[in-house]
């Protein structure tokens, strides 16, 4: 991680970098094999859309079945529901009008491997993140059918994995009953144009735009409308951050007087044309490219120094929506010779810039540092 930049890193945070090909993808960043944990490599967010085949791969829980499609049905109901009824893949396609957009699913922890000091969890470094064309019913679609009483508080999902031993406990995750009716969150059962590979969650997961991938439930089979807050160790006890560190929006029936769940995205950017240590001819202009991001403002704004003093805007590739990456690109002269020291920063549509110094928490979350790239013109 270095080369990107990050020279903080911890030691013994990220020891091993290996490659492994899961089947049906390219060679990925091996972080864990049993649950499968494995990130993208920086090369694939050179384009704003991460192909299927290098999306990053995050699971909770061991036991992955292999789902066919003529076995998987998803439940609908709850106590907060008018009706129950059980969907079958034929079912969301024909009965619900698709809907699509493109948005960045992200996990909590990404970067996680960068905290100083460490933490614990899952060593991620930059590549525990994708940006795709996701396409599926709306959920508020489909809760419209089931009949959404007026005591209606969260949503709570569940999906096909479980874990090895029967103490573990089952991933489930809840979100707020006026998110899980916003017309963007969706059942999703395509891709990129194509039905979901079985590591990002076939036939069916749930996209929440904005929100951290902790709530993209995977392999969905359950949709239960309830009137309490859900108190599985997924929503109680984890993901979940000191209460008020953050400017991101609330969860409040899930709040405690110490933390509150993690839920949106913060703004965040990655340079992805600049290896730190590179050494780069004088009068050959340095490209700096790379891709910003955010929790659904937007991104407004990317600004690149090579001294850290003055700052120049950088241009903005084409807009696919405010859930989506933002490619950024700015070309800076090297007329002398010397050390450079590379750096973007992200603003969003509503003003959130990217941090100088970590804001630090014991779950390892929402590190936006700017990177600091060095560079030298010979």
């Amino acid at each position: 991680m270095a080369e990107l930049g990050f020279s903080e890193i911890p030691d013994g945070a990220l020891v091993e970098q290996l490659l492994h090909a899961l089947p049906g993808k390219v060679p990925l960043i091996k972080k864990s094999y049993r649950p499968p944990n494995y990130e993208t490599p920086v090369e694939y967010f050179r384009k704003p859309i991460t192909p299927n085949n290098a999306f990053f791969v995050r699971w909770h829980l061991a036991a992955i079945p292999q789902v066919g499609l003529k076995d998987w049905t998803l439940g609908v109901g709850g106590e907060s529901a008018e009706r129950e009824f059980k969907l079958t893949m034929d079912s969301l396609r024909k009965d619900f009008k698709p809907a699509q957009l493109t948005a960045v699913c992200q996990c909590s922890g990404n970067r996680r491997g960068l905290f100083e000091p460490h933490v614990t969890g899952v060593e991620w470094g930059v590549g525990a993140m994708g940006n795709a064309l996701w396409r599926g019913a709306r959920l508020k679609d489909v809760l419209q059918k089931a009949g959404v009483k007026s005591d209606a508080l969260e949503v709570v999902f569940d999906g096909a994995d479980h874990g090895a031993l029967d103490k573990t406990p089952d991933f489930v995750k809840s979100i707020p009953i006026d998110l899980a009716l916003d017309e963007n969150t969706l059942i999703a059962y395509e891709m990129n144009g194509a039905p979901l590979p079985h590591w990002n969650g076939f036939p069916a997961r749930i996209v929440v735009p904005g929100w951290t991938g902790t709530y993209w439930v995977k392999g969905v089979t359950s949709i239960k409308v309830i009137s309490k807050p859900e108190k599985n160790f997924w929503m109680s006890a984890a993901y979940r951050l000191p209460r008020g560190r953050f400017k991101t929006p609330s969860y409040k029936s899930q709040m405690t007087e110490a933390n509150e769940p993690i839920t949106t995205m913060v703004v965040n950017s990655l340079i992805t044309s600049v290896r730190n240590g590179e050494r780069v001819p004088r009068g050959k202009p340095l490209e700096v490219r790379g891709v910003a991001w955010d929790g659904g403002a937007g991104i407004g704004r990317v600004e690149v120094s090579t001294d850290g003093a003055s700052w120049a805007e950088a241009r903005l590739g084409k807009d696919l929506g405010r859930f989506s990456f933002r490619e950024f690109a700015h070309s800076v002269p090297t007329r002398e010779t010397g050390a450079l020291v590379v750096m973007a920063r992200a603003r969003s549509a509503s003003g959130e810039t990217q941090v100088n110094e970590l804001i630090h928490n014991p779950a390892g979350y929402h590190h936006n540092v700017i990177q600091r790239l060095y560079v030298e013109i010979v």
